[in-house]
Parts: structure tokens; sequence; C-alpha cells
């Protein structure tokens, strides 16, 4: 005799807001990688909504190493606007030392795929020699797209820490919620918030800059 199926009882949403694991250098091609210690704020920037500082900064038992980090990427991100390129960067941690940071490079190497999370995640990878990257950190200045949301889950990356959140294609939580598919064999802790105001303004000055010189010049006849 035929049974009818059970009914599959809903799928729950990851709640982002509690506290996650705590965790567990190489040289940029521009910066030095010394670290910086800095606390950021959330307020009183007046940021525009292209990109948008986190509702709130998640606090973790690993706070500073991650505001520490977070200002090596903002590093990379202000070395990446002053050659042209959109400013975002990142960088791969491993007990405590940086295996790789970049900023994007898609203009430089003409390939449209050269995010700055998917050239850490290739340079840690080749480092560990190992294209499972257990027990390791990725900070990104932004929210990753749903490219750089699918390489971490094929890299096994268990932390992921970004700043500002991205309306238009943040693949995290603003327009897909990739890494908290309940259906995805991986999971990914997530912090957000870090330094994104930082994160946010120096974005948003970049395109403002790119604005006024495509402005067409007023000439008066």
């Amino acid at each position: 005799m035929l049974h009818a199926a059970k009914p599959r009882a809903p799928s729950k949403k990851i709640d982002l807001r509690h506290l996650h694991r705590a965790l567990s250098h190489s040289r940029s091609l521009f910066l030095p990688s010394t670290i910086v210690k800095r606390r950021g704020g959330l307020g009183g920037l007046g940021l525009h909504d292209d990109f948008l500082p986190s509702a709130r900064a998640i606090l973790t038992l690993n706070m500073d190493a991650d505001i520490s980090f977070m200002q090596l990427a903002l590093e990379e991100a202000r070395a990446a606007a002053a050659v042209g390129e959109v400013p975002i960067g990142a960088l791969v941690v491993h007990d405590g030392k940086v295996l790789a940071r970049s900023a994007n490079r898609t203009i430089r190497d003409c390939d449209p795929t050269a995010h700055a999370e998917i050239i850490v995640i290739r340079d840690a990878a080749r480092f560990l020699r190992n294209y499972r990257m257990a027990d390791t950190t990725l900070y990104v200045t932004l929210e990753p797209c749903s490219m750089c949301a699918g390489a971490i889950i094929q890299a096994r990356i268990p932390r992921l820490v970004y700043g500002a959140d991205d309306p238009k294609g943040g693949a995290v939580r603003s327009c897909f919620e990739i890494l908290t598919n309940l259906t995805l064999n991986h999971r990914v802790d997530v912090v957000t918030g870090v330094l994104a105001p930082d994160s946010a303004s120096i974005l948003q000055n970049f395109f403002a800059t790119r604005r006024q010189i495509a402005a067409p010049k007023y000439r008066p006849s």
C-alpha cells in the first residue's frame, strides 16, 4: 500500500545577529603588511544607499583581530582606487597570519572574474597546497557577489567577515542568501558590519570622482 509522503518542515533561516565562533602574513603588491589597530564607529558619514553600512556590527569574541585585519583589507581597497580599480580589498587569514591579500584587479588583469575574493582564495589555496581551506577566515570590505559566494562554498572557507552591505549585488543577505542556504552541504559563519562606514565611504568617494570626471563640462557660448 502506498503511503502519503510526510510534509517537509519549513526551512529556517540562520540568524546572523547571533555571536559567531572565534577565529581558531603575505605581502600586498603595493603595501607593507603592517597591521594597524583602529576602532571604527558606525555613524556620521552621510552615506549613499549604493553601498550601505550594515545595520549593526556583530560583536564577536575576536572583534579586535577582526578590526585589525579589516584595516588591512581597507588598505588594499585604497591602493586599488589609486590605480583606477574598483576599491574592494580582501585577505585570507589562517592561524592569525595573512596568507594572501589583494584588491580588485579586473582592469589590470583584463579578467572579469578577478575580484579581490577570488584572487586571495586562489593564492591562499596555492600556499596551503589544498583546495579546501579549513580553519581560515576571509575578510572583504564589501559583501561578496554571487560568484565570490560560490567560491567561498567551493573552498570550504568556514568564516567570512565583511564590511558594507551591497544592496545591488550582495549574495550573503542583500540580494541573495547563498551562504545560509540550507540545501548546501557547507555552512559559513558570517560577521558583518566591521568598519562598514570606512568601506562604504571609499567606494562612494571613488564613484563620485569617476562621475565628476565623466560629466560633460558646461561651456557658455
